[in-house]
This record gives C-alpha cells, structure tokens and sequence, in this order.
C-alpha cells in the first residue's frame, strides 16, 4: 500500500525539506519535530527494527557555548510503514533549509544521518504522541537493550549525586592529560573518524564513567563554539564528521558528537532539547510558547540517569568581541539536577530529573547562579526569586558559604540581556550603592538604588585564600520605586564593610564594631583585638573631606595584641573607616584590607581646632615599639590623654637606660611668647623615668617621645601622646634646661621657669656627683647640701633684669656648668 503523506506547516521560523527518489520525493514545508520508529503499528516491523537508530533531528538548536541563547527547531516527520520500507535505499541525503532571523544557512548532513529512517505525522498527532512518548522507553541503539526512562526518585530510593560516582575531578588528573595529548595528537593527523577517536581517546579507560569523562574532555577541549555559525556568518556544521573536521559547532554539534562518540562504547545517551538561560536570554521573559533554544545530553550509568553539557563546559561567548573564549567548566561534567535546574530547562519534564518537578513559569523567576555559585558551595538565603523590589528603597540579597569566601558586588542600570557582554570577573567594589558586609557564615549585600527605576546587580566571589579577581556567581534585577532620601555613601574598593573575611588570617582576631553601621557623635573608637604583633595604617574617607584634614582626624595606637583606632569626624554624614595591617617585623611585606568601617555622624561635629595635631605619628601611646627599647610601666596606657588643670606628670621606666628627647608641639595659629619646650620638663631618677607638662593654652597638643636605641644612632619615634587641655588659665613655664642636667638630678623648687620679681626664692635641687650647687643672677649664692643629699637654700630674684643661673661643678672639675636658668618677670610686665 503507497504511503499517504499529510505535512502541516508549523509556527516555527524554520523549514525543512526531505529529498527522496523521484518516485517517492516529498517536499516538506515548515517546522516539524522528527520521530521514528515509535509509530503505533511500526514497533514490531523487522524491517524497521534493523534501520535503528533512526534520525532524531535534521536542525538541532543553535546556541552559544556556555551561554547558549541561540533559536532551535526541529523536524518531524510521519510516513506509512510501505512507505519507509520502501525508501530504505533513497534517503541518501537529507539538506535542511534554516529560514532564521540571521542570514539563511545551509548545512549538509552525513550520509550516516541521511541513511536513518524518516516519518511524517500531523501537527495534531505529534500532540497527542507528545504525551504518550513520556511513558516510552527511550530508543535503542544497534545491538543495545533500550534504555529504562528515568524513574522517579521515590522509585528508586535516594538518588546518586556526582560526588558519590567521584569525590572530586583530581581523581580524573592521569586520565584527561592522557586525553588532552592524544587529542592533540589525532589533530595533528586530521583523524575525523568518531570511532577512531574514541577508540584512541578511551584506551585504558577502565570503566563506563572513565570511558564518558574521555569523551567529554576531549569534546571541552577540541571543539569550540562556532560564533560565526551562530551570528549566520558562515555554514553551521552539525554532523559529526564535520564538527570534528572544523573544531567548531553549536550546541546541536557538541550534543549530537556526544551522543556519537557514546554509542561507540555502548553508553546510553540521549539528545536533550529544552530552554536555557544563556546569550540571548532576558531575565524574566515569559518562554511559554517559545521555542526551545539549546540542546544538551543525558547518560545512563548504573542504572541511573545524569545531565551533562559539552556546550557550556567547553567555554563561553564574548559578545562584545563576537569571538569563543575557551574555559574548561567541569561542572557541567554530571551536575547535579539540582543544580542544573537552574540554567536548564528541558522540553520533557521526566528530563529534569527531580523528585518533583518545576513548572516553567518557576524556571522563569529563578535566581540566575552560574557554574561558580555552586562549586565555591555558595546557598541563596535570599531572595529566591530574581527580581526584587525595594522596601522604602532598600532591597537585601544574603548568600551563605561553608568556606571562607571574600565578596563584592555591581549594581548598574538595568540591561535587557543577561549576558550582555560585561566583564565575568572582578577585582573590587566601585559602587557607593549598597553596603556589603560579611560575617564567618553569611554576606549581606543592602543595596540601596540611587533613583527610580530598574537595576541589574552581580555577585562576585572567590575563595578567600584564592588570589585571582573574583567571579560572577549570581544576578538579580531590582526595581525601585521610591529611592531613601540619605546622604552619600563613600565608595568603598576594599570589597566589604565590617571585618574583611581575611581578617583571621592576616591576624585579627575580633573587633569591637560589627558589620553594621556605627552612629557616632564626632568621635569614635575602634578596637581590633590581634593573636600576634601587627602594623596598622588607617584612612577614613568622607565625600567632602579634604585628605589633608582627614589626617588630623586619626590617631592610632599599635600594642602586642590590640589595635586602635581614634577617629574624629568634623563633618555630618557617611565615613569609610579602612584599616591596614601587616606581621610587625615583615617589613618587606604589603598592607592589607583588615577591616572597612561605616561611620555615620549624625550630631555636631568636631570644631577645627579639635583635630588632632599636624604631624602626629603613626604610632601613639605606649605599644609594641616602646616595649620593644624596653620602655614599660606607662602611668598612662592610652594615647589620649585630657587634662582639666593644664598639667600632667606622664611616668614609665627605661629599662635599658637609653637616652631620651622629648617634644611638644601644636598647630600653632600666632606667635608664642615662649618655645612650647619650656612647657616641657624631664626628670630621670635610677630607672623611672616622669615627663611634666604644663600647656600654656586650651587646646589640642602631640608629645613626642623619640630615644636612641643603638649607640651613636639618631633618636627614633618611640610614641605621640595626644594632649587634650580643657584649662583656659595658661600654665607657667618650666625653667629651660641644659645638657649638664642629667639623670638622677631632680628640681623641687622651684617648679616653674617664670619667677616674680624682687621676691625671695626657695631652691630645692638634687645634684648627683655635684660638691658646689650655686644660683647665680645679680649676685651668687652658694646652695647648701643637707642630710637628704638635697642641695637648699633662699636666693633673691632681683629686679629682673638678669636671669637666675643654677650651676654645678661636677666631678673633679672647679668650672661650673649651667644646670637651667629661671627668667624673671619684669616690672610691669613678663620676658
């Protein structure tokens, strides 16, 4: 009986045409879906049973690498079983027309695909077999069993993960290497042959998964995506020989190699067509009556079915370049399905491959995370979905990891493709956006629109111990309606706000501030508590503080197990606090990113007179430096000091009996009557050591304390202590000292260097070593030593026109040297 043929033409784009014999041509018009040999009343012909396996597909989807967004169509065709039996002999070649939206592009099948059987249904009837094929066992190959369909979990107790067919893809480290050489090798000899390649590329394999892992590496890393094709550019090449011949094909190519080179070594693998969220894909469009777009396969092992994807491992498509950018993704090496969900979404639901299955419209609104999210262990914690919309203009994404992970993020204005060409990695954060911090489980990212409107946001992640720039991981679209009226937040480069998650290692082992945002009112004090000696550096950053006064506004403090940070903030509105540190004797090595503070200062700030001193060092209070030259026993442990009457005695012991120099110093707005040195006085008695001040003025001043630490050296910084005098009365002036007054001299009276004039003065000085003491102004007088070993006595000012000389002759000396002079007030007014 002659075959009767009936061709609907359907809705796709697409057009296929079937040549035969002359007797038997028929010229096909449309978009059809190829089905053989699953024909009620066809199943049981001998005849057919030996033209298995019949052609699945005359245009498979066209889709690029591992971001494939490229249309795909599909031929079916139905003829009676006289028909196919008599048109054994003149399916020799089978040319499909692509009728796209890119230029039309022609490709010619190989004559092993030609020679497969051909049937033709209606559009009506490829419905109804649609749901009848989803209880049909797949079909087999020559000389194979069929393949049981994948059965639902339940069925089968717990299903097999990839980590439980392999721990991880070291384990294949012999075997691809082996791969990647004799696939150089068969290049090298242009072999095109399928079944020579497998052989060659399989020998020693010694079971079924070593046998599927050749193929696949040696399909990743041999044939690469065809953009020319793709862009319409050039011939698009699907058969086997080929692609192998060009090393280069579209997703149909990739899938249709593996579904080849599997057969040769009896593996059970089937073609998958569906949806992906690759080039061309917009986050959120509806693909309910849309084309499939990519194809990808599934291989039984064990009894078990797994999803794997040459296209997406082999590398991805730069857009912007329009060229393939090789990248060996292994996750797509028998992902899991629930991972695989995500990015793929088969036309088949059995093809998922899960317990219960979505619906499209979920597939749809799914976070889009790539191979990186689920290889660095990353979990969404929120949202789920991909588009989010802000609550009185903020929106919050939060991401947990098992793993120490560093993090940053991109917001930019919203694109309509998801792979629009921008960069897949990332050094640092440049958007003043959002504030991300990060804690040892989580990272929370409060993103925070600038205006109405829709923003796309990237996340970006590495391994924290990793030092390559940070990978795209996932990607979510937020539309904000009504953007927070707040003032402007610094940007901030250093990745995250709050401690950076390398902080531990780098030695830091806890902070006195969260990750939230610290309210201060002009001041502010961090504490970072350390496991081993560390340098410290500090920036803070404000949108209209200059660099010079935001200087002035740290003061740092570095001890053998703590850090601090002294901030002051003159200005209202948003500071990036940035903390620096390093191993204290490394000092060939770099400063790193500890920790990334946002200040928010609501109040009055700090007055410009205020600041803290110009030239304060980086080093202030008692600390790692100052033990080290054996400096210890501070009277004063901080590096703020305040005083309310305008004088303080600061004591500590100098262990190593090193010699001093200290300094005052100040922002200095007009001329002093007096050096702020004679505001200054040191006593050194055996070990203990006492610095006295008395401040002329209220204001803010730097004690510097510098020693030698190597004979003949110069003076080293040892510490700055921040003076803070609240006393308007001005403080008299200590007496200016020489060089001859040494350690274990000691002034009891008088304490001051300013002396009333026509007044009688009682001096109280202990002079080691001395055995004459004398004052010496207008006239001299002789100080007597008495049984304390104090020398004493009562000597007249004057009238103020000499100053008062205390001098000693010391040791076997009869010169008398200058210990200090005292000045005298003069009648009506001071020197």
């Amino acid at each position: 009986m002659s075959a009767e043929v009936a061709i609907q033409k359907f809705s796709f784009p697409f057009s296929a045409a079937a040549r035969l014999a002359p007797q038997d041509e028929v010229t096909q018009k449309g978009c059809v879906l190829v089905k053989a040999l699953e024909l009620r009343g066809l199943r049981e012909s001998p005849v057919l049973s030996k033209l298995s396996p019949v052609l699945k597909k005359s245009q498979a989807p066209e889709c690029p690498g591992p971001s494939p967004g490229a249309e795909m169509a599909a031929v079916q065709v139905l003829a009676s079983q006289s028909a196919v039996l008599s048109g054994r002999s003149v399916f020799e070649k089978l040319i499909v027309e692509g009728e796209d939206q890119r230029p039309a592009a022609k490709r010619q099948l190989s004559c092993e695909s030609a020679a497969r059987t051909i049937s033709v249904v209606k559009k009506s009837a490829v419905r109804k077999e649609a749901e009848e094929q989803r209880c049909l066992k797949p079909r087999a190959h020559l000389g194979q069993k069929a393949a049981p369909p994948p059965p639902p979990v339940a069925a089968t107790g717990r299903r097999k993960r990839r980590k439980d067919l392999f721990t991880n893809s070291d384990v294949f480290h012999r075997l691809d290497a082996h791969v990647i050489r004799a696939g150089a090798e068969l290049k090298e000899k242009c072999v095109h042959d399928v079944k020579t390649i497998v052989q060659r590329i399989t020998q020693g394999s010694r079971n079924e998964l070593d046998r599927l892992r050749a193929i696949w590496v040696w399909l990743c890393n041999n044939i690469e995506y065809d953009v020319s094709g793709y862009l319409g550019r050039s011939e698009k090449l699907s058969s086997p020989e080929e692609v192998i011949a060009a090393g280069r094909g579209v997703c149909c190519g990739y899938s249709n190699l593996c579904t080849e080179m599997c057969r040769e070594v009896d593996i059970e693998c089937q073609e998958v067509p569906g949806h992906s969220k690759g080039i061309g894909y917009r986050q959120g469009q509806s693909l309910k009556n849309v084309r499939s777009d990519h194809l990808w396969n599934t291989v039984l092992l064990g009894g078990q079915w797994f999803l794997l994807d040459a296209c997406w491992g082999a590398g991805r498509v730069d857009v912007e370049h329009e060229s393939f950018v090789k990248r060996f993704d292994d996750f797509y090496f028998l992902a899991d399905p629930e991972e695989f969900i995500d990015s793929h979404f088969p036309d088949e639901e059995k093809w998922q491959l899960l317990e219960t299955p979505i619906p499209l419209e979920e597939f749809e609104r799914r976070v889009f995370k790539t191979s990186a999210f689920f290889t660095m262990g990353l979990r969404l914690i929120q949202p789920h979905h991909f588009h989010i919309v802000t609550d009185e203009g903020e929106a919050n994404v939060s991401l947990g990891f098992s793993r120490p992970t560093t993090f940053t993020y991109e917001i930019t204005q919203h694109q309509d493709l998801l792979h629009c060409g921008t960069s897949e990695q990332k050094d640092s954060s440049n958007s003043s956006f959002g504030l991300m911090t990060v804690n040892h489980r989580s990272m929370k990212l409060q993103l925070l629109p600038p205006a109405s409107g829709t923003y796309d946001v990237k996340v970006f992640a590495r391994p924290e111990a990793a030092v390559t720039p940070l990978t795209w991981v996932c990607s979510f679209a937020v539309e904000c309606q009504t953007p927070r009226a707040m003032e402007e937040i610094p940007e901030n480069p250093f990745l995250s706000w709050g401690l950076q998650p390398a902080a531990g290692s780098l030695g830091i082992t806890g902070s006195s501030q969260g990750s939230e945002v610290a309210e201060v009112e002009g001041v502010f004090e961090l504490v970072l508590k350390t496991s081993r000696p560390l340098m410290l550096l500090c920036e803070l950053v404000h949108p209209e503080l200059e660099a010079a006064v935001a200087k002035r506004c740290l003061a740092t403090q570095i001890q053998p197990d703590a850090l601090t940070c002294h901030v002051l903030c003159p200005l209202r509105g948003f500071y990036r606090l940035s903390v620096f540190v390093r191993d204290y004797e490394k000092t060939e090595v770099k400063f790193q990113n500890a920790a990334n503070i946002l200040l928010h200062s609501k109040g009055k700030g700090v007055e410009p007179d205020e600041l803290f001193p110009p030239n304060l060092g980086s080093v202030c209070g008692p600390g790692t430096r100052t033990s080290e030259a054996g400096l210890s026993k501070f009277s004063h442990t901080m590096a703020l000091v305040s005083t309310q009457q305008g004088k303080c005695n600061i004591t500590f012991h100098n262990q190593r009996d090193l010699e001093l120099h200290t300094v005052l110093s100040r922002e200095e707005k007009k001329a002093a009557a007096l050096p702020l040195s004679r505001h200054l006085f040191c006593t050194y008695t055996d070990s203990k050591v006492t610095v006295s001040v008395s401040l002329p003025d209220a204001g803010v001043y730097r004690l510097g304390l510098y020693a030698k630490t190597a004979p003949g050296g110069d003076f080293n910084p040892m510490c700055d202590f921040v003076l803070r005098n609240s006393c308007d009365q001005p403080g008299p002036p200590f007496p200016c000292v020489y060089s001859a007054w040494r350690k274990g001299c000691v002034l009891f009276e008088p304490r001051v260097g300013l002396l009333e004039p026509l007044s009688w003065v009682r001096f109280r000085v202990r002079v080691p070593g001395a055995h004459r003491v004398s004052v010496v102004g207008e006239t001299r007088t002789d100080l007597k030593l008495n049984k304390s070993r104090v020398w004493e006595g009562e000597v007249s000012s004057g009238n103020g026109l000499q100053q008062l000389k205390l001098a000693a002759s010391l040791g076997e000396s009869s010169d008398m040297a200058v210990l200090m002079t005292f000045d005298i007030k003069q009648l009506g007014g001071e020197v």
